[in-house]
């Protein structure tokens, strides 16, 4: 008996440090997905302001990124491009 529950003692150390590992991955993967976005993000909006001076509408950048007209206009002003 005493065999038994020192074997399940040691499963269970053993399964706790196995989800501290896989817990300490998912934080690291979850923070490099998180830059990874942040710099998309910033890729996203220079493309963009580049679309618009380059002469696209607005519909079709809207179309073409899934953002709302306000949310193209929000990014066209702060890349110096004033929408109409």
């Amino acid at each position: 008996m005493a065999d038994d529950l020192a074997a399940a003692a040691r499963a269970y150390q053993q399964a706790r440090a196995a989800m501290s590992g896989a817990q300490a991955e998912a934080e690291r993967l979850v923070t490099e997905a998180r830059g990874e976005i942040v710099t998309a993000r910033s890729r996203l909006a220079e493309a963009i302001v580049e679309a618009a001076r380059g002469g696209m509408r607005q519909v079709d950048i809207v179309r073409a990124t899934g953002y709302t007209r306000e949310r193209v206009r929000q990014i066209l002003r702060a890349g110096g491009v004033e929408a109409g």
